[in-house]
């Protein structure tokens, strides 16, 4: 009876390992998907990662243990214990970064940036007036200053009007007329207006008190925009703060002269949008 010849074995790996890999494959793929949707704390994960690779060195091989009776190489059983663990072994020293990214994203860490970018913003602002202030050869007359929220110019109450008046002097007018010039660059733009006394009371006149005298040259000073230039009453303000804001020392007279003054502020385009 002839026997029967025995198949050689096909050469490679049985066939069901093609299987099994392509099952391997498939649930790679499922469990990077579900990775992918997740949201990771980037700043956690380096956390994580730094204390593996310095404290425990995991990434280098071997079984480190990172607490009594459990060990690395165990599984991730231990991993339900780590930040407890991480914190235990001193590694706090690491909050102050953890800190200063979490007020990042606080409001007040916002209002700290939205004021930087203000301030920013009113200093390129200040460079700009002052170049034209410089140019207009009016550096002695008007005093450039600027905060977050504005750039001020400041012009000296003699220089505009006579003493008890609220009428602007002829030969101020054309110091006026350089800065209607330069606040119509920024004609849409809020822009106050305020007067100021110094603080000897007024005796007689049409004005009973320094606060109507100021009132009534910031008023002098609005008026005056509104007729030789192009800007926006809607965006002007005006008001007179009287001898209540002082700059400096009233009982000099140099103080005295400081005191009496007009300020203009160019509010800058981020707090014009906030205003």
């Amino acid at each position: 009876m002839a026997k029967r010849k025995e198949e050689t074995p096909a050469p490679g790996a049985p066939a069901w390992t093609a299987t099994f890999g392509d099952l391997m494959n498939l649930l790679l793929c499922f469990f990077v998907l579900l990775f992918s949707m997740s949201t990771l704390d980037e700043k956690k994960w380096q956390e994580v990662v730094a204390s593996f690779s310095q404290t425990f060195s995991i990434f280098n091989g071997g079984a480190t243990a990172i607490g009594e009776g459990i060990l690395i190489s165990n599984g991730v059983s231990q991993l339900n214990e780590l930040d407890e663990y991480i914190n235990s072994t001193g590694y706090e020293a690491d909050d102050s970064d953890a800190e200063e990214y979490d007020k990042e994203n606080t409001l007040e860490g916002a209002m700290e940036q939205i004021e930087a970018a203000k301030l920013q913003e009113s200093e390129e602002m200040a460079e700009m007036v002052e170049e034209m202030v410089q140019e207009s050869q009016m550096s002695d007359a008007i005093n450039v200053e600027f905060n977050a929220q504005y750039v001020q110019l400041t012009l000296k109450g003699a220089l505009l009007f006579d003493s008890g008046k609220a009428d602007i002097r002829e030969d101020a007018m054309p110091v006026l007329d350089k800065v209607g010039v330069i606040l119509e660059k920024y004609s849409g733009n809020i822009i106050e207006i305020e007067g100021h006394t110094d603080n000897v009371p007024i005796s007689g006149g049409r004005f009973a008190d320094n606060s109507e005298l100021s009132c009534a040259r910031a008023l002098s000073v609005f008026n005056y925009f509104l007729e030789t230039t192009s800007l926006d009453p809607s965006l002007i303000k005006y008001a007179g703060r009287g001898e209540y804001v002082p700059v400096a020392d009233n009982s000099t007279p140099e103080g005295r002269a400081r005191n009496r003054r007009v300020e203009i502020r160019i509010y800058n385009d981020l707090s014009t949008r906030t205003y």
